[in-house]
């Protein structure tokens, strides 16, 4: 399937689709077909992970809608698969209040596992703003993240781009009440 022809998102609403893309392993699995279709090999390959548990893994995340083989080949006698995302991107749920962010939980395992000696931009600021200051800079991020996923080029290195703009709990609301 052409990327032209991809829908621009996937709505997580399953639990199947939520236990699929809660997992690290796949998380990191779908950060490869992000750009281009891969075979298990591949995969297996580019994860580090043994053939046989990239497969179970991308059929987990090919149940729940979330990858797709987009063409087949036969390579001595057996039918090799390409898969791809199913689209663009994916929007999961809010989490319910006091669950884990599952989107924040892996950008922290991806960004503990990347070299600690390489170029990392890494900023955490608190602010002050107005309720218009706020909906505006999450306009501009969200609008920066899509002019530079236009960018992207598959034969360049990975880069990963994570923001979070909340309003944090207020102390007395934070872990159940406590104090």
């Amino acid at each position: 399937m052409p990327a032209d022809d991809l829908p621009e998102t996937f709505h997580v609403t399953t639990d199947e689709q939520l236990r699929a893309v809660s997992n690290l392993t796949r998380h990191r699995i779908m950060a490869v077909l992000r750009f281009e279709p891969a075979t298990i090999t591949q995969i297996a390959e580019r994860v580090g992970l043994a053939k046989g548990s990239s497969s179970y893994h991308v059929r987990l995340l090919e149940r729940a809608g979330l990858v797709k083989v987009v063409r087949t080949r036969k390579v001595r006698g057996v039918i090799e698969r390409y898969y791809a995302m199913a689209a663009r991107s994916i929007e999961l749920p809010d989490p319910a209040e006091g669950g884990p962010d599952v989107v924040m939980r892996h950008a922290v395992a991806d960004l503990e596992a990347s070299a600690a000696d390489g170029e990392r931009h890494v900023r955490m600021a608190h602010l002050r703003l107005t309720e218009e200051q706020f909906a505006e800079l999450g306009a501009r991020m969200h609008a920066l993240a899509d002019e530079y996923r236009k960018l992207s080029d598959p034969a360049l290195p990975d880069a990963t781009l994570v923001f979070a703009l909340f309003h944090p709990a207020r102390l007395g609301q934070a872990a159940g009440g406590a104090e």
